[in-house]
């Protein structure tokens, strides 16, 4: 009963601060009494509010501050305050910032990252990361969010079972790179107020502040550093996994992502995973903690995963005490615990001499200096900058607007014989859905997903374009352990002008602390499908959910199944996107942005983190860039309902290098590689700037030449002279998705950077340019290009 009573009055207490924030919100600097300290002196630097705050606090209040529950400091008037909210596709209460037991109970669910991803538009992320910002100051605004969150999640999505990979933007490291800046742009940036309040976000963002002197209209968090991407495999788990990583893996494909997160993304917050990295805990890594502030400029705080101080000493007897672990991390560069692990033994850390106060101080400046640019020290909120955002800006009609648009960009045609879709609304009498998902829409956002601010499933959203649309569900769920539901679905399909039958995954296949051991449909599911199939009038339509790939080579392979459409999570709105696209109100554009694997893939050690191949062991290699087995669907892959062309209008078909490096020293460079010839230049070599000046165009022109106006991603590759080992197959340097009108064309263009974009890393993880021609890839167009020295 006492218990009972306990939690009644945690549940009052909560509903109390929703109710009153507005009328009696409780911030720090709130006069009288706690107004003058210099650290509420808005006229002072953040470096120098945040020294005075620090030197204010005694050793118990300052240890206080290391838990993503900070405690309060009632003597300087500091509430408490929680750093750990979510929002990878909308907010999320995964976390305890994050109620939506309040007067706010729903926010916008954007369809899940890996569907956003497959629209290939930089434009749109950034407006989801903007819109998911002013939801998340207006909640704080009601009392029921916190400034700090803990997303995107940038890690790249290396083994197709991987249970978050529905989380990341994809395989491709520059592509999972230019998803983080955009969303955390997008999010971070602090907004004019007008634009804030007109919501247009999905417009071009060039009016925003930018900067504005290091403010922040909330903190994004790049997540989870480095090479995590495995959750519960075999004997591994994310706790006590070491990823054994080559330094040409790390320098071209697991860092680059948090590299431009940070340089370019300006990311506030960086997330160290669970795992270690070549035998060490990732957030016991002080080398590569350090290189992100010093090399890459990182200026905000470092938080552990939850509970990932503790897996140091508890799991992976990194260490042999908490104390020492506790050191370790601190030392390292973390300046924040996800959990008490840091509140409960820094004390005796400091005791026992494993670490001194001066490094707790230097985390608390790395904290506090990013709660001074969120403006949590500049006085009452509701005079603040965002004080009018408000539940009026949450659930708004823009940002729903903004979410099915997601959901039709990012949605994927896979395959569509003799034109089946789309539909034609006036011929079809009739529909039938089948499956588990068809009308169920409790996991269609995927993970971290909040409360949407609409619940329709894809058989209601059918239901608004033919009356006469039936549903069966065939499988009780979505694991499909018994065919009992079989006959009901069987018979609506014989009697439908068409149907659509939706198979795939769901949160029970696939999620965080879960991976899959299979590639193919969960049980009885491909059962279900040729089962349908058997008895319609006319080819089936298969609807496929889920973030990761899944080996549907029957259906690709089968007449009866005439088109096949990827969904993946489409959040709320993708019940909508989805009808809009079967029956042709909008033409589809997405793109996969992983590759499709055979279920003979399941057969490699999911704990394997090499990329490249290995013909002597038999290793076929991962992703794209390097994966040399047989593909189901290859990255990239998605299909129109019109068809494009491309003329290349101009590229250079020569490029001169010996500029980048000073004559004089042409036969150092070449002694130092022991070579008669170079076959590659290393950038350390090159003259600070020099690479600007290389920068080139490729201007293209692209023709709608079919009946129905669309929007096209263009991918350009290209392929690099195999002049060293561990050249990828190809690799993507340039994408944009453009609209085409039918029987019109635009010209399009992309700025090439060969230090970027035409180099690899060597076996030794340095950047080099291969020379010789490379081959740029666009379509079925290629054009040559020689690098010379």
């Amino acid at each position: 009963m006492k218990l009972a009573l306990t939690l009644i009055s945690l549940l009052f207490f909560t509903s109390a601060i929703a109710e009153t924030f507005s009328s009696n919100p409780k911030f720090p600097c709130q006069p009288p009494h706690h107004s003058s300290y210099p650290f509420c002196n808005l006229s002072l630097s953040t470096a120098e509010r945040a020294q005075s705050l620090v030197s204010l606090l005694t050793l118990p209040e300052k240890i206080g501050q290391l838990s993503n529950t900070a405690a309060s400091i009632p003597r300087l008037g500091i509430p408490p305050y929680e750093w750990w909210s979510e929002s990878l596709h909308g907010l999320a209460d995964n976390g305890p910032g994050v109620s939506f037991n309040g007067s706010i109970s729903a926010a916008t669910s954007f369809p899940q990252v890996i569907v956003s991803a497959a629209a290939f538009n930089r434009t749109l992320w950034r407006g989801i990361g903007a819109a998911v910002a002013v939801e998340g100051r207006a909640m704080y605004n009601g009392g029921q969010a916190g400034l700090t969150y803990w997303a995107p999640n940038i890690n790249v999505f290396r083994d197709p079972r991987w249970g978050r990979g529905q989380e990341t933007p994809g395989e491709d490291p520059k592509v999972v790179s230019e998803y983080g800046v955009e969303f955390v742009r997008g999010f971070q940036e602090v907004k004019k107020t007008k634009k804030v309040l007109n919501n247009r976000f999905g417009d071009d963002n060039s009016d925003d502040v930018g900067d504005d002197d290091g403010k922040l209209m909330l903190s994004a968090c790049c997540k989870h550093f480095t090479a995590y991407d495995l959750e519960k495999w075999g004997n591994f788990t994310r706790y006590d996994f070491n990823a054994v990583v080559t330094e040409q893996d790390m320098e071209d494909t697991y860092q680059p992502p948090f590299e431009s997160c940070i340089r370019d993304g300006k990311a506030s917050c960086l997330m160290c995973s669970y795992n270690a990295v070549n035998g060490v805990p990732a957030c016991a890594r002080q080398d590569l903690l350090q290189k992100a502030r010093v090399e890459w400029g990182f200026k905000g705080y470092i938080t552990s995963d939850c509970d990932a101080v503790a897996t140091i000493f508890e799991y992976q007897g990194y260490t042999n005490s908490a104390e020492e672990a506790v050191a370790d991390a601190i030392k390292a560069g973390v300046d924040i615990n996800c959990g008490t692990y840091m509140v409960r033994h820094t004390q005796s850390a400091i005791d026992k001499g494993k670490v001194g106060e001066e490094q707790i101080d230097r985390a608390l400046l790395n904290l506090f200096a990013v709660q001074l640019r969120l403006g949590l020290f500049d006085g009452n909120p509701r005079e603040g900058r965002y004080a009018k955002l408000g539940s009026n800006d949450i659930c708004s009609s823009s940002h729903r607007e903004l979410a099915v648009e997601a959901a039709r960009q990012g949605i994927v045609l896979l395959k569509n014989d003799h034109k089946l879709l789309p539909l034609k609304k006036n011929h079809v009498s009739s529909l039938a859905i089948v499956g588990p998902m068809a009308n169920n829409i409790s996991n269609m956002g995927g993970t971290y997903t909040g409360k949407p601010c609409q619940r329709k499933t894809l058989f209601t959203e059918l239901l608004e374009y033919v009356k006469k649309t039936s549903y069966a569900s065939g499988c009780s769920d979505v694991a499909c352990d018994s065919a009992a539901g079989f006959g009901e679905a069987v018979a609506i399909a014989k009697g439908a002008d068409f149907v659509i039958v939706v198979a795939g995954l769901d949160l029970t296949q696939e999620t965080e602390d879960k991976d899959r051991v299979s590639l193919s449909l969960p049980g009885k599911q491909r059962d279900l499908v040729t089962s349908v199939a058997a008895v319609t009038k006319k080819p089936v339509i298969l609807v496929l959910t889920g973030g990761g790939p899944v080996d549907v080579t029957f259906a690709k392979t089968d007449p009866r199944i005439g088109s096949i459409i990827w969904i993946g999570y489409p959040g709320e709105t993708g019940g909508q996107a989805l009808a809009e696209i079967l029956f042709g109100d909008f033409n589809p554009g997405g793109r996969l942005p992983m590759t499709w694997y055979p279920q003979s893939f399941t057969e490699v050690a999911m704990s394997d983190m090499h990329m490249r191949a290995d013909s002597s062991r038999g290793y076929p290699g991962r992703t794209y860039r390097f994966y040399t087995g047989p593909q189901v669907y290859k990255f990239g892959t998605g299909l129109s309902y019109t068809n494009f062309d491309y003329k290349i209008l101009s590229a250079p078909t020569r490029l001169g290098l010996s500029e980048l490096i000073p004559q004089s020293s042409h036969k150092k460079v070449l002694l130092q590689n022991g070579e008669e010839q170079l076959r590659y230049l290393q950038l350390d070599d090159l003259e600070d700037n020099s690479c600007e000046s290389l920068r080139f165009n490729v201007r293209f022109s692209v023709s709608n030449t079919g009946e129905m106006d669309g929007s096209h991603v263009l991918m350009l590759y290209s392929r690099m002279p195999q002049v060293l080992s561990g050249v990828p197959e190809k690799q993507l340097i340039g994408f944009e998705r453009v609209h085409v009108r039918s029987n019109e064309m635009v010209e399009a263009e992309f700025v090439i950077d060969p230090c970027k974009h035409l180099s690899v890393a060597n076996d030794v993880g340095k950047r080099v340019i291969p020379l010789g021609v490379h081959d740029l890839v666009l379509g079925d167009l290629q054009h040559s290009l020689s690098l010379e020295f």
